[in-house]
C-alpha cells in the first residue's frame, strides 16, 4: 500500500472514532430532552446508557474472532452502519425499549470499530503503537466538541437532534470515502516489529496473557471510577466549591489530551512501551495518592492533571498493542478479549463504588488507589517476564547512540593526532610510524572479546590510521 492510500485510509479510521466519542456520550448530554421526548424520569434516561455496556460485552468476543476470519473492513464497516442506526433511530424511538435496544447496537458498533480499527493500525506496519494512541486523540477531540454543540443548540432553540444528524452524517460521508480502500490483509505481520517474543515460553506467555488481560480490565477501571466520583469527593471530602470540584475534571481532560499527544510523540521516536507503562502507572499512582492523602487545592489540581496526563493518555491502547503482538495471528481475538475485560469494568466499577459509597465517598477514591495498584502490579510482570525485548528499531537506535559516541571519540583521536604530529615535526620525525601502527594492532587484538571480529576491527583500525597519516600530511603541506 502506497503512502497516499495509507494516509487516506487512516484519517477515514481516526474519523470514525471522532463519531464515536460523540456517541459515547450524546444520551448523556441530551438526557433531559430525550426524557421529555419518551415521556420518562432522567433515572430512567440513564437506564438506557447502560445498554452501551451490555451491547460491547455481548459482541467483544465474537467480532474480534469474525475479524479474524472475515477481515477487518467488513467490521469496520458494520460498526459504521449501527452506529448511524443508534443517531438516526434515536430520533424516531417512540418508547425507552426501543431506545434501550438502540443503545445496544450502538454498543456493538463501538466493539466491531475496534475489532477492526485496533489490529488494521498493527497490520499497516510503520509505528502502529503511535497509530493506536492517536485514536483516543480522535475520541477525545469528539467528546470535547459534542458538549459545545449541545449548549450552541440550546441557546439558539435549535432542535437538540441536529447533534445526532452531525454525526449520523459524518459517518455516511466517511462510509463512501472508506468503501473504494484496500486494507491490508488481515493477520500479517511487520517484519520490522518481529523481535524475540516468539522465544517466550509457554508458561511465561501464558502469565503475561493473563496479566494483560486484567490490565484491559484496570486500566478501565482506574479511568471510570475516578471520573465518575472525583467532583463528588472534592466537594464533600475536599470542601471545594461546586465550580472547583468540577474544574478538577477539566483538568483531568486537559491532563488527557496533552498525555496523548506527548504519548503520540514518544513513541513516535520509538520510546520504550514497556517502559512507558511501568511508568506512567507508577506517576498515576502517585498523584491518585496525593489526591487522596494530600488535602491542599493547588496540590489536588497538579495531581489530577497529573493523573489524566497519566492514566488516560493512552496508556491502555499502549498495553493493548503488547498484547497484540503477543498473539499477531489472531489480533481480533486479542482486541476482543481486551475490551471485554474493559467493558467488565464499566459495570462491576458502578455497582461497587455505589456500595463503598454509603460507607464514605472518600472510600471510593481509595478503592482507586487499590485497582492503580493493581495495574502497576500487573504491567511490572509483563515487564519482568518479557524482559528486554529486541525489535529491529530499537536495535538501530542503540546502534546510533552507539555511533554518535564513536563519532565524538574519533573526533577526540583526530586532535590528539594533531598533537602528536606537531611533536613529529618538531623532532623531523616522518609521519608514517609502521612500529607505533603495529602495536596498535596488537592493541586491538589484546582488547577485543570476540576473536570472529578481531580481523574487522583490525581492518578498521588501519583504516582509521591511514586517515590520520593523511590528515597529518595534509596538516603539514599546509602548515597548519
Amino acid at each position: 500500500m502506497n503512502s497516499h492510500m495509507r494516509q487516506r485510509l487512516s484519517l477515514s479510521l481516526y474519523l470514525n472514532y471522532f463519531v464515536h466519542g460523540i456517541g459515547l456520550i450524546i444520551l448523556a448530554q441530551n438526557m433531559q430532552t430525550l426524557g421529555k421526548l419518551w415521556q420518562t424520569p432522567l433515572a430512567t434516561v440513564s437506564y438506557v446508557i447502560s445498554g452501551l455496556g451490555i451491547g460491547r460485552l455481548l459482541a467483544y468476543m465474537l467480532l474480534g474472532v469474525l475479524s479474524d476470519r472475515y477481515g477487518r473492513k467488513n467490521f469496520i464497516m458494520l460498526g459504521m452502519i449501527c452506529y448511524c442506526l443508534f443517531f438516526l433511530g434515536m430520533l424516531a424511538a417512540p418508547n425507552i425499549q426501543i431506545a434501550y435496544l438502540l443503545a445496544i447496537i450502538a454498543g456493538i458498533a463501538n466493539s466491531a470499530l475496534d475489532s477492526g480499527t485496533y489490529t488494521t493500525f498493527v497490520e499497516l506496519g510503520g509505528n502502529e503503537s503511535a497509530s493506536n494512541v492517536l485514536i483516543k486523540a480522535f475520541m477525545s477531540l469528539g467528546e470535547f466538541i459534542l458538549p459545545l454543540l449541545v449548549v450552541s443548540l440550546e441557546n439558539n432553540n435549535l432542535w437538540f437532534g441536529w447533534s445526532f444528524v452531525l454525526a449520523a452524517a459524518v459517518l455516511i460521508i466517511n462510509f463512501f470515502l472508506l468503501l473504494p480502500l484496500k486494507f491490508p490483509q488481515a493477520n500479517q505481520t511487520s517484519k520490522v516489529l518481529l523481535g524475540t517474543w516468539k522465544d517466550i515460553g509457554k508458561l511465561k506467555k501464558a502469565v503475561i496473557t493473563a496479566a494483560l488481560a486484567l490490565y484491559g480490565y484496570t486500566s478501565m477501571a482506574l479511568m471510570i471510577l475516578f471520573t465518575q466520583w472525583i467532583t463528588m469527593y472534592a466537594t464533600e471530602i475536599l470542601h471545594m466549591g461546586n465550580v472547583a470540584a468540577h474544574f478538577l475534571l477539566s483538568l483531568y481532560s486537559i491532563g488527557s489530551i496533552s498525555g496523548v499527544l506527548i504519548m503520540f510523540w514518544l513513541l513516535r521516536k520509538h520510546f520504550s512501551e514497556l517502559t512507558l507503562l511501568v511508568t506512567l502507572n507508577t506517576a498515576a499512582l502517585l498523584s491518585l495518592a496525593i489526591i487522596c492523602f494530600i488535602h491542599i487545592a493547588w496540590v489536588t489540581q497538579l495531581a489530577a492533571f497529573i493523573f489524566g496526563l497519566t492514566a488516560a493518555s493512552g496508556v491502555m491502547q499502549v498495553g493493548l498493542n503488547t498484547f497484540l503482538k503477543l498473539y499477531p495471528r489472531t489480533k481480533g481475538l486479542v482486541t476482543g478479549v481486551f475490551f471485554t475485560f474493559g467493558s467488565l469494568a464499566s459495570f462491576t466499577v458502578p455497582v461497587i463504588t455505589g456500595w463503598l459509597s454509603k460507607q464514605s465517598i472518600a472510600a471510593t477514591l481509595e478503592f482507586d488507589l487499590l485497582i492503580g495498584s493493581a495495574s502497576l502490579l500487573l504491567v511490572i510482570i509483563v515487564r519482568l517476564a518479557l524482559g528486554r525485548q529486541k525489535t529491529i528499531a530499537g536495535t538501530r537506535r542503540t546502534i546510533s547512540l552507539l555511533d554518535k559516541i564513536i563519532i565524538r571519540l574519533l573526533v577526540r583521536r583526530f586532535k590528539e593526532v594533531n598533537t602528536i604530529n606537531t611533536f613529529k615535526k618538531e623532532l623531523k620525525i616522518p609521519v608514517l610510524d609502521s612500529k607505533r601502527e603495529e602495536k596498535v594492532l596488537a592493541n586491538v587484538a589484546a582488547n577485543c572479546s570476540d576473536k570472529k571480529i578481531l580481523p574487522y576491527l583490525q581492518e578498521i583500525y588501519t583504516e582509521i590510521m591511514a586517515h590520520s597519516r593523511k590528515y597529518q600530511e595534509n596538516k603539514r603541506q599546509n602548515n597548519n
